[in-house]
């Protein structure tokens, strides 16, 4: 009995703490200059998934996007790390390991992660239909890419031949990068996406305060007032593109923290993920 009933306990532990992880492309990468060197490059997409415990489920997806400059994927504290406490609190989250921007391996390199994003999110809707909304959350320039996915998803980067939808219900962007201006981006993050000498019209399509409809769905920012990477004013300019656009949105600001403090921002002793949660339920 003692033994069945550990097994019990550590069956229900290891559910709420599971991860199942899929390729996000069956068949072939769209927008890859060599199937073999997308295939065996360390950017292969996929997702990871984390379900919580049955008798917790709220029906509610989050799309977890870690940040990095777009030169690497901080996978650990601003996905795995998240979508865990996500689940504690009876969300189902799904971790992604988008495509880092790169002309040896993508036709345009500036449209391989909002590909992997939307993809994303297609897989989500298609997979888990009881879903009852799905959200995004990013990071950085996770958040710039959580941004985009907000703004443009009338505008398809992928086969979507059902139609579903590529909007998320819910969005939240953590110190994220939005503007691709200079005076207020993040230089490695706008250099990895677009290149050295973007076009002004490039510059445009991805600064998200510029793509604000009021088709956009309510959003929650975090970010600390002493964050010299990438600067609040960032947050700001969203904000009010939002305000002008009629759409909700919400902002918590910590004084101090800094930049890439992923769950614990140790100047403070408010969790933001709790309001995160509160504020979408």
């Amino acid at each position: 009995m003692k033994s069945i009933l550990i097994m019990i306990i550590f069956s229900i532990v290891f559910q709420a703490n599971a991860q199942e992880k899929f390729a996000l492309y069956e068949d072939s990468i769209p927008n890859s200059i060599n199937k073999d060197t997308a295939r065996f490059n360390r950017n292969i997409p996929e997702i990871f998934v984390y379900k919580p415990e049955l008798n917790k489920d709220k029906g509610i997806g989050v799309l977890v996007i870690p940040g990095g400059g777009y030169a690497h994927i901080a996978i650990d504290h601003e996905g795995h790390d998240v979508a865990k406490e996500l689940t504690k609190e009876g969300f189902t989250a799904f971790v992604l390991k988008y495509r880092l921007p790169s002309p040896n391996i993508m036709v345009d390199k500036s449209i391989g992660p909002i590909q992997d994003a939307q993809r994303a999110m297609q897989f989500i809707r298609n997979g888990y239909p009881i879903l009852k909304k799905v959200g995004v959350i990013g990071f950085s320039a996770g958040g710039h890419l959580a941004s985009t996915l907000l703004t443009k998803f009338n505008h398809p980067f992928i086969a979507n031949p059902t139609g579903v939808s590529l909007a998320p219900d819910f969005g939240g962007l953590i110190y994220p990068v939005i503007s691709m201006v200079d005076s207020i981006t993040h230089k490695g993050s706008k250099i990895n996406l677009l290149g050295e000498h973007p076009s002004l019209d490039k510059i445009n399509e991805f600064s998200s305060e510029k793509q604000v409809t009021a088709e956009v769905c309510p959003v929650f920012f975090v970010h600390a007032k002493d964050d010299k990477a990438v600067p609040i004013e960032n947050t700001y300019l969203m904000i009010e593109a939002l305000d002008a656009a009629h759409v909700k949105n919400k902002l918590l600001t910590y004084e101090e923290g800094g930049h890439g403090f992923g769950l614990v921002n140790k100047t403070s002793p408010i969790a933001w993920l709790d309001s995160f949660m509160e504020w979408v339920d």
